[in-house]
């Protein structure tokens, strides 16, 4: 063999060991995207079930037996939350959630997928603006659940506005 066909030779597993890196790195970049993107769809999926969990529940500690015909019959801002010894189990209105906070783990085909925070909070808003809370009762509530762990690259943010209908 002579030099050239050396040349050659090492030109070629110099570019076959570049496309091999280049191969390997592409699949490391894919899994590690389908990992991130299962975190988050678990995330997502928390914060959806306490949605719909406080949903189910009435609209306010006054509203559970009999209707209420005044803002002023409903639970004041500083009241929010849950009644003396309520627990998640024995929560009975939307507002028992505020300050409600707690740690959930997944594990999936055996593989812990981290340690997830999960924090909500309960204020009242009005129609014309319910992004900012205000500090007197309204016929609406908004549930702001966030998500977060060390295993996500962001924190998810969701939240929903319950209001409180009457009809005769």
């Amino acid at each position: 063999m002579n030099s050239s066909q050396m040349l050659i030779t090492m030109a070629a597993m110099a570019l076959l060991s570049m496309i091999i890196l280049r191969t390997n790195s592409s699949f490391l970049n894919t899994s590690e995207v389908l990992i991130n993107s299962k975190i988050n769809i678990i995330a997502i999926s928390l914060a959806t079930s306490i949605i719909e969990e406080a949903k189910e529940k009435s609209f306010d500690e006054n509203t559970s037996n009999s209707p209420v015909s005044s803002t002023a019959g409903l639970t004041t801002f500083l009241n929010l939350g849950p009644d003396g010894s309520e627990t998640r189990v024995t929560f009975d209105d939307f507002d028992d959630f505020h300050n409600f906070a707690f740690v959930d783990t997944f594990v999936v085909d055996s593989l812990l997928l981290g340690f997830f925070n999960i924090n909500a909070e309960v204020d009242y808003v009005t129609i014309a603006n319910p992004d900012s809370a205000v500090t007197n009762q309204t016929w609406n509530k908004r549930l702001s659940v966030t998500i977060s762990s060390e295993s996500m690259t962001d924190t998810v943010r969701m939240s929903t506005v319950y209001s409180y209908w009457f009809f005769r």
